[in-house]
């Protein structure tokens, strides 16, 4: 038997085990059983699990299969099955305690890895033994115990004497065995969860052996008593003992005194568990050390229970009250359980124990947790541990009051609802309501939440009406959060049981507690936990008429600078609850929307009144704000009472409110504009449905009509503010463009909805305003005009309504947003402006807007259209703004210039100009007085590029306007005419760098259209810029190949442009400097020389233009003896004879001849020497030039000297002479003959 291996055996309904094998090993407690996966509570061989439970209650054969031979073997000995325990029952008993005391003589035996397995063998054996007879003395009893008549005076046979004593027998046997085994808790050890684990198996020591044999003896004394007197159906009287009364042992009597020792036992055990565990902990911590101790406790409460309706006993409840009531006596004189027991915390000790071993009644006969199973309560002593804990003259710690109502609400969680505990801490609350029930070392996890929002105090109400609510519910939550949690399950438990009676007892008890001197007495703490309870009692009641009694109380208060933000806040909450609850909130929204009118009113007028009053104010509007807000976003439908909530109180807010202040009243706008739109497009979507009911449409028609009224008011009170803004930098642009789009889908949506201003067509009208108008700042218009070319939607409803130009008008207001994309920083100190780093002048966030509207734009047909026919295959997303500016630009020259037909031309001339729109009003706040270099530079290059780019749009009659305008206002203004006034260098900077883009362009716009006036325009700034951009000295004339109108001829795109440009220059520098009456100044000179100089080394110059300029050259040559321009003069001298000899091809230019001709004419009489010094230097390079002049030069001798009357002039002759010897044999033949004339 003991080789035989156990087989699991299961319960069927009739009570039929369905066995492997013949013998079945009998039931035993044991908790090594493998429960990896958490489904199992107790081991197979449990007396729960095997079902030895329930055939203990139903009266049937406890192991029908075992003890069917006709000997069994017990403690290794043959016995006759059916006589064995009449005949040799003290034998047995005594066998059985010599097997416990061999058990108890293997405790001392050291355990250790080489021992384990020979000593675990040894008291399982023993173990096993011991619990087999008990079982054959249960299964004696039911099947071969027979019950003797005592009317029978027959004679007797010997076997049936000893069978009719058998019964007392027993009992005093049971009872010898109990007091030879003793008390659980007197154990040496009782450590059940030390064992080993080799190879899988668990070895156990002998101690646990020990504990768990003196478990099933405990338990098996009792059934074997039970089925005792359910056999003989009387009282069993014992021999040997008596009871500690002195009266007579029994079977009745041991049974009770063993239910009193065993559970003081099971309670000692967990006493000394109890006592390790932390107040918080209480619940997370089992009371039982193994499940076998679990498993005691399920049968006691069980079997206790089971003969409690037979009468036969009390049940377990009022056994296990009767035991823990001692623990709070003090008199010596009352009556011990033996053994005494003793707590140092006997209230908390009770709520702990009691809370755990009513979760046991969860499980049914078969252990199993039935959660369907009416579970038994125990309220009334309860009740009585519940007026202990909050006795004020006892002294209550919040710590242990949490977890004294933390295992009350579990106890609600288990048990039907009672309101007499809710009425025993309403009791003690209502007189505390002004405590904050905290631990000053602990923080509280819900108390900063409830402060914060009233949409978390809902949160914290819905936290207390879980029906699950977290273990450390004691550290996070005060006793008061617990107690409303106790309220909410006792509420909702009565009233889903139809019962209205509960919550009237409920609600006249509280009710009665609150009136004006308990209102004026609450504290802000007091507040809020009065908030706090009455917004528990409407989530689990009666919602309208718990609201209408906190408005009533609160008419008993007197607002003040503490108490005004909670009584705001419960208002809010008591709003979202009614939405939450689809209730209409028209009371509610009345009251709390005239309050914060008047309180806007009092923000409006202590606009610049000390901070405090206003930041005051603030916070009470920002609670009415935040809880309309989550109004509007939590509401399933809106209701007339709806729009109360924004009345006129926001418009004399918004006027009020500086920049935080205002974000958060546009944050707010736009989510109650999300809001509304997305209700209408349910609507519209369940309009649409086919077959829908008159009723129900009738009823989608009126919500059609609440959400007119409730935009209409959002349009009345916000729109006119959103308008008037559009130019301010007060409101955060991005705000502002978001609420501006929010309301332009919302005139798309609705537009009947929109003011009569915006009429017959508020989209369109809404865009000019926000997208188009070149007046709002362009921050705005770049956020706002992203969000309307990103809705699909919106730009076909602008397309249907004949809007035909949409793309061009955001074209010009892209156009706008970029060149004035470093306005902003003029707005910036006068000494932070010059030096700013250009990308740190626009804002990431406005670049970002920039690039995002710049990617959107280039997806337009439009776009598209001119990149396509400008023939460019690839047009990237540019990342930069400025870039893509420019691609656009000459995309559009590009298209222009391809096109054939007039009339294209002239249509896209029309178009062009309407891209640019005013675009000289975009650039003037550059302009102006604050400078802003980053501003300048982006100006003055875009607007050279489309001045280049777009030149033969510009030759049009249509664009020259335009181009005149731009060089007047960007080349030509006021102060560059004034010669003496010296312009910012910021200017000069921008000007420099793009000033060969304007020149280029005049001059294809010269060459197409051949405007006198442009010509004189492209002299004009030509003049001012040769002028601006010399070298101050003759030092610097290296830094010339910079100079921007040099640059304009280097970097010209087509060889046809140069010689245009460059005979406008030629023709500035001979008449603005060469010309010029009085002749310049030495360094000023200087510097034109070395200009001259520069254009004939990168520049192609014919004879034409030596023509112009060699006058004023050999003027310089003649009339300034300083060093530096002389050199200068004689240079060009050289470079225009060069050219000249280039262009002759070896022979005489007649213009060169022409020019020197008419010098010798003009100076020869006053400056011959210095004329003969320049001709020498000529005739180093050309001969030919200087012979052709010979005749001039003679004739000039002469004349001078027949002036002057003295005769011949031998110094001047010889000067002459000196000349004519470098002119070859001519000019030998020339002095021979003047010699001639001499002589």
């Amino acid at each position: 038997m003991d080789n035989c291996s156990a087989t699991s055996t299961y319960l069927t309904d009739s009570l039929e085990l369905e066995l492997g094998t013949e013998w079945c090993r009998p039931p035993c407690f044991s908790c090594a059983f493998d429960n990896r996966g958490g489904g199992k509570h107790f081991s197979g061989e449990s007396y729960l699990a095997s079902g030895a439970l329930k055939r203990l209650i139903l009266n049937l054969d406890p192991l029908p299969t075992n003890f069917e031979e006709d000997t069994v073997e017990i403690f290794g000995i043959q016995w006759v099955t059916e006589t064995a325990l009449v005949n040799s029952s003290r034998v047995l008993f005594h066998l059985f305690r010599q097997q416990l005391y061999n058990l108890e003589t293997l405790l001392p035996a050291s355990c250790d890895f080489g021992k384990i397995s020979t000593l675990h063998c040894k008291a399982d054996n023993i173990r096993q033994q011991c619990v087999t007879f008990l079982h054959y003395v249960k299964v004696f009893i039911a099947r071969f115990l027979t019950v003797q008549n005592t009317e029978n005076h027959g004679p007797v046979h010997p076997y049936e004497v000893l069978e009719a004593q058998l019964p007392s027998l027993l009992v005093d046997e049971l009872h010898g065995l109990l007091l030879y085994i003793g008390h659980l808790s007197e154990l040496p050890s009782i450590n059940p969860g030390a064992f080993i684990s080799k190879n899988q198996i668990q070895l156990f020591p002998p101690s646990w052996h020990l504990l768990h044999l003196h478990l099933d003896i405990h338990w098996l004394v009792l059934e074997i008593l039970q089925m005792l007197g359910v056999k003989l159906k009387h009282v069993v009287y014992g021999h040997q003992f008596m009871n500690l009364a002195g009266d007579n042992l029994t079977n009745v009597s041991l049974f009770e005194e063993h239910c009193e020792n065993l559970l003081c036992d099971l309670i000692s055990l967990s006493l000394n568990r109890y006592d390790k565990v932390r107040a918080f902990e209480a619940l997370t911590s089992d009371h039982c050390p193994c499940p076998c101790i679990k498993e005691l406790w399920v049968l006691l409460i069980h079997l206790l229970d089971q003969r409690s309706k037979w009468s036969l006993s009390e049940p377990f409840w009022n056994w296990l009250n009767k035991l823990l009531k001692t623990l709070f006596e003090t008199s010596s004189e009352q009556r011990k359980p033996v053994p005494a027991i003793q707590s140092r915390d006997p209230l908390g000790f009770s709520w702990w124990i009691i809370t755990h071993v009513a979760s046991l009644y969860q499980f049914d006969r078969h252990g199993a947790p039935d959660e369907m199973r009416q579970m038994e309560s125990n309220w009334n002593f309860v009740e009585e541990l519940l007026k202990r804990s909050i006795n004020v003259q006892d002294g209550i710690l919040e710590e242990q009051l949490r977890m004294y109502l933390h295992c009350c609400l579990t106890l609600c969680d288990f048990w039907e609802p009672n309101i007499t505990i809710v009425t025993i801490l309403w009791e003690y609350y209502s007189k505390n309501l002004n405590s904050s029930f905290s631990i000053s070392w602990l923080p509280l996890k819900g108390l900063t939440n409830i402060i914060k929002s009233p949409l978390s105090m809902l949160e914290m109400v819905k936290t207390c009406c879980c029906d699950k609510q977290d273990y450390d519910l004691c550290k996070s939550r005060s006793s008061y959060t617990i107690f409303l949690c106790i309220l909410a399950k006792v509420v909702k438990k009565a009233m889903k049981n139809n019962s209205p009676h509960p919550w009237k007892q409920v609600k006249g008890r509280i009710y009665s507690k609150f009136h004006q001197k308990r209102m004026e007495e609450l504290t802000v703490v007091g507040l809020q936990n009065f908030f706090n309870l009455f917004l528990l009692l409407a989530a689990v009641a009666e919602v309208e008429d718990v609201a209408i009694r906190v408005l009533d109380l609160l008419n008993f208060l007197k607002p003040t600078l503490k108490t005004s933000p909670l009584i705001w806040k419960g208002q809010a909450a008591f709003l979202l609850m009614y939405t939450q609850k689809n209730v209409d909130i028209g009371v509610l929204a009345e009251k709390f929307s005239d309050a914060f009118q008047a309180k806007a009113r009092e923000f409006l007028v202590s606009k610049n009144d000390e901070m405090g009053q206003r930041q005051t104010l603030w916070t009470l509007l920002s609670i009415y704000i935040d809880g309309v807000q989550e109004v509007f976003e939590t509401s399933q439908c809106l209701h007339p009472s709806h729009e109360k909530l924004l009345n006129d109180g926001f418009s004399m807010l918004l006027p009020a409110c500086q920049e935080p202040e205002l974000r958060t009243v546009l944050y707010f706008l736009q989510a109650v504009l999300a809001r509304i739109r997305n209700m209408h497009q349910q609507l519209c979507q369940e309009l649409r449905k086919e077959n829908v009911g008159l009723v129900v449409q009738s009823s989608l028609l009126a919500r059609e009509r609440h959400l007119a009224a409730v935009a209409s008011a959002l349009w009345r009170h916000f729109f006119s503010f959103l308008k008037g803004q559009r130019m301010s930098q007060a409101v955060p642009s991005s705000q502002l463009a978001d609420a501006a789009a929010d309301f332009t889908l919302l005139a798309m949506d609705m537009p009947s909805t929109a003011p009569s201003d915006l009429q017959p067509q508020p989209v369109k009208a809404m865009i000019q305003l926000f997208g188009w108008d070149d007046i709002i700042c362009p921050q705005v218009a770049a956020k706002y005009l992203s969000h309307f070319l990103q809705n699909s939607m919106l730009c076909e409803a602008l397309s249907y309504s004949g809007c035909v130009s949409f793309q061009a008008l955001t074209i010009r207001s892209w156009i706008r947003c970029i060149l004035q994309m470093y306005i902003k920083s003029l707005s910036l100190p006068d000494d932070l402006i010059i030096d700013i780093n250009l990308e740190q002048a626009v804002e990431k966030e406005y670049m970002e807007q920039l690039s995002e509207l710049t990617r959107l734009l280039f997806k337009l047909s439009e776009v598209k259209n001119i990149f396509s026919e400008a023939q460019v295959e690839y047009v990237p997303t540019p990342e930069d703004p400025k870039r893509a500016l420019i691609q656009f630009l000459e995309a559009v020259g590009i298209t222009y210039r391809n096109l054939q037909k007039p009339s294209d031309k002239s249509a896209m001339v029309k178009k062009s100009l309407e891209y640019l729109g005013e675009i000289l009003k975009y650039i003037k706040p550059y302009l102006g007085k604050k400078i802003s270099s980053a501003g300048l530079q982006l100006t003055y290059r875009m607007m050279g590029i489309l001045v280049k780019s777009w030149a033969q749009i510009f030759a049009t009659a249509e664009a020259q306007k335009l181009l005149f305008r731009i060089i007047d206002c960007l080349l030509l203004p006021h102060s560059v005419l004034l010669q003496e006034k010296e312009l910012p260098a910021p200017l000069l900077t921008a000007i420099q760098k793009s000033l060969p883009l304007y020149l280029q362009g005049m001059c294809i716009v010269c060459g197409q259209s051949q405007n006198a006036y442009l010509n004189q325009l492209l002299g004009n700034v030509i003049e001012q810029y040769i002028r601006r951009f010399l070298p101050a000295s003759p030092q610097h004339v290296l830094d010339l190949g910079q100079h921007p109108v040099l640059l304009a001829l280097r970097n010209s795109a087509t060889l046809a442009l140069m010689p245009s440009l460059k005979k406008c220059i030629v023709q500035v520098i001979r008449k603005s400097y060469l010309e010029s009456k009085p002749i310049l100044l030495p360094p000023r000179l200087a510097s034109i020389l070395a200009f001259i100089l520069q254009l004939f080394k990168e520049t192609n110059m014919d004879v034409s233009e030596v023509e112009q300029l060699l006058p004023g050259v050999l003027k310089c040559l003649v009339l300034v003896s300083e060093s530096q321009v002389k050199r200068l003069a004689t240079e060009n001298l050289q470079c225009m004879v060069k050219t000249c000899q280039a262009g002759s091809e070896g022979e005489p230019a007649a213009q060169l001849t022409a020019v020197f001709r008419h010098f010798i004419q003009d100076y020869g009489m006053r400056y011959d020497n210095q004329i003969y010094s320049i001709l020498e230097t000529v005739a180093a390079l050309d001969q030919q030039v200087v012979i052709h002049l010979i005749p001039t030069l003679t004739q000039t001798l002469k004349d001078s000297e027949q002036k002057w009357g003295l005769g011949r002039n031998m110094t001047q002759r010889k000067a002459y002479s000196k000349l004519l010897s470098h002119l070859g044999q001519v000019g030998q033949d020339e002095m021979q003959r003047l010699e001639n004339e001499n002589n």
